[in-house]
Formats: structure tokens, sequence, C-alpha cells
């Protein structure tokens, strides 16, 4: 069974950067509406808006946010794979953070349209409050 699903634009441009494992988090981490803070051995990764990481930082930047509408249950598979298929056939790369709750898919500001065009042609529809 294919599975469709409703997606939103989040407004802004958001930036993933990349410091050592052992550093402290930033207070520049924890401002802005949405954060994801993730420390393994190897680094600290950190996905804020992209005003609150500083230009010395190495980070990718003007990344956008589309999110999975409702909540997802633990239950439920392919949730991904749906997403990601027909990103992966439209050669556009992703980075991708799960919550509790739901999925959140960052694609860079020059694909947005592409992957807009390729999520809506596997079926799946994007609202787009506030496109920047």
């Amino acid at each position: 069974m294919k599975k469709v699903l409703k997606l939103a634009l989040l407004p802004g441009r958001f930036a993933i950067a990349r410091l050592a494992p052992t550093a402290e988090v930033p207070a520049w981490a924890w401002k802005g509406s949405f954060v994801c803070v993730t420390r393994t051995p190897e680094e600290l990764s950190i996905l804020c808006e992209e005003q609150h990481a500083p230009v010395h930082v190495h980070a990718e930047r003007g990344r956008r946010l589309l999110r999975v509408q409702g909540k997802l249950a633990f239950s439920i598979s392919g949730i991904l794979a749906a997403l990601c298929d027909p990103l992966a056939a439209a050669g556009i790369a992703i980075f991708v953070v799960s919550t509790f709750d739901t999925d959140y898919l960052l694609v860079s500001d020059q694909h947005l349209d592409s992957a807009i065009e390729a999520l809506e042609k596997a079926g799946h529809s994007i609202h787009r409050s506030n496109p920047e």
C-alpha cells in the first residue's frame, strides 16, 4: 500500500553545524523555534535557524524544513521510505530528523522546488503557508 503524506513547508532557513564531539553545546544552539542537538563519539551536530549559526562555524547552510503533518505512531512503517525514495530518484540529498511525534526533512534551498515537485509527483501534498 502506497503511503500518501501531508507535509508543511516551515518558514525560515536552517543550518546544520558540526562541532568537535567534546565541545560544549554553545548558547546560540538553543535559539529559535526549531533546534536539534545530537552528540555522538564522532561529532556534535546542531540543527538550528540559519541566522543563529555563527559564520565561523563549519555548517551546511541554506536548508529548508518540511514537516510531516500529524503525530506518527511508532508502529507505522515506511514513512521515511515514502519520502526518501522519490527524492533519491530525483537526485535530491536530504537531512532527516525524527522526533517522538513526527519526521522532518531538510533540503537545500536551491533544490526546494525540485523536492516539492518530486514529493507531489509521488502523491504527497505540501502546505506552503509562508514559503520564502
